[in-house]
């Protein structure tokens, strides 16, 4: 496509992420003509040293990837989670989902990030109303009553009904509106990597929950998994830099013996940990979304699949909208999107906070307070049951799309 100095969109969407781009894509497949600006080009988003993470993603946002044909792209690197074992550090007590409880398919996905990004890239060439603008970076964003304007550094202008902040944690469109954030450090960075194994993994996911917090073991495609071993910050820079051999011994060690021989494949990344959301998440001509608008423990593995669930709830916002000839930056449509998302979201923010606290360190009483919480659950099969929906994502007042339905 041509570059022209001045482009008019019905939606400007700050941050081509996986977030970012899925809400571009669902946007323009219900009809939006639709553009995304992203300082990092196409070839970095996707390069191996990015981003080594993988997301649990649950079933409900499967079926949105399905509704919006990026699935398709997906699946031939996507784990079914068949089960999920819950165990408290050394504790013989423990939780066990299965998805045959519910017999409606498995409990969600696991999809290394790199994929699911070249994935949302695939189905975005197959989309002549969505426009991809990397690498560029804003200059200036200016909001009235009647439009939403973005000027880029190398000189274009964007201008929209709409604008959706869609860049992360430290979203520039979030402090361009001046809505403040709440912020908990947790005072604990995730270290990321991935091994091979020995024996297959079974489609099982594991998280231990240790003193300096969980240690999950995320199955991938062939007998390979996910780590996200959650360490205490200021151990954190003497774990990334030992030699690979100690690094690995030490994997090992976590892990168990329970897969065979362990060996490390690519690279390691450590993050920090902290919860944040935004105060509001909507202002004149604009809302905020995933990360932008609020960032978890990742504890329960629901970050990404949060940030799909304001997707796919803003899309049938709009949506609605547009059925009856509303203005879809209006106000009025807005709030609509807020009021539904806010009240989900923060129940999330308060689960993974006490989680964190209840299970990250080694005070007896508490220990065997949750490791028989945790067997008492495991008994309760209605209690067990919801949990297992929950981690599927199918509670609550689901958008059409994360019930694998159009929005329209």
């Amino acid at each position: 496509m041509a570059e022209t100095t001045e482009l008019t969109s019905d939606i400007t969407i700050i941050g081509g992420g996986l977030a970012g781009l899925t809400a571009a894509i669902g946007l323009a497949d219900h009809g939006f003509d639709v553009t995304v600006v992203d300082r990092a080009a196409q070839e970095a988003l996707t390069d191996v040293s990015y981003d080594g993470r993988s997301s649990a993603l649950a079933f409900a946002s499967c079926q949105l990837f399905e509704a919006i044909g990026v699935w398709q792209y997906m699946e031939p690197y996507a784990q079914p989670i068949l089960e999920i074992r819950v165990s408290d550090g050394p504790s013989l007590l423990h939780l066990h989902f299965d998805n045959e409880t519910l017999g409606d398919g498995p409990l969600g996905h696991l999809v290394e990030n790199r994929h699911t990004q070249i994935a949302l890239f695939e189905r975005m060439k197959e989309l002549d109303n969505l426009t991809f603008l990397a690498p560029t970076k804003v200059a200036d964003i200016k909001r009235d009553k009647a439009s939403a304007t973005v000027n880029l550094e190398d000189g274009r202008v964007i201008t929209s009904k709409l604008l959706l902040g869609i860049d992360g944690r430290g979203s520039m469109v979030r402090a361009h509106a001046g809505i403040p954030t709440s912020k908990i450090d947790y005072k604990q960075h995730g270290i990321v990597c991935s091994i091979e194994h020995e024996f297959g993994h079974c489609g099982i996911a594991h998280e231990r929950f240790l003193p300096s917090g969980p240690f999950a073991i995320l199955p991938l495609t062939g007998n390979r998994s996910s780590l996200v071993w959650t360490e205490k910050s200021h151990l954190t820079e003497t774990i990334m830099s030992l030699s690979d051999r100690a690094f690995q011994s030490e994997v090992q060690r976590r892990v168990g013996d329970f897969l065979g021989d362990v060996k490390i494949i690519g690279g390691r990344w450590a993050y920090p940990i902290s919860l944040q959301y935004a105060h509001d998440y909507v202002a004149e001509r604009l809302a905020l979304l995933g990360d932008a608008a609020h960032g978890i423990h990742p504890i329960s593995g629901q970050g990404l699949n949060l940030g799909l669930k304001d997707v796919a709830a803003l899309i049938e916002v709009l949506v609605d909208a547009r059925k009856v000839g509303l203005d879809i930056g209006s106000t009025q449509v807005l709030n609509r999107y807020a009021q539904w998302r806010t009240t989900d979201n923060a129940s999330i923010y308060a689960i993974t906070d006490i989680f964190n606290r209840l299970f990250s360190n080694d005070i007896e009483p508490l220990m065997l307070a949750r490791d028989l919480g945790m067997a008492a659950v495991d008994k309760i099969v209605p209690l067990k049951n919801f949990f297992m929906s929950h981690a599927r994502g199918t509670v609550g007042d689901l958008p059409k799309l994360l019930r694998g339905e159009k929005a329209l």
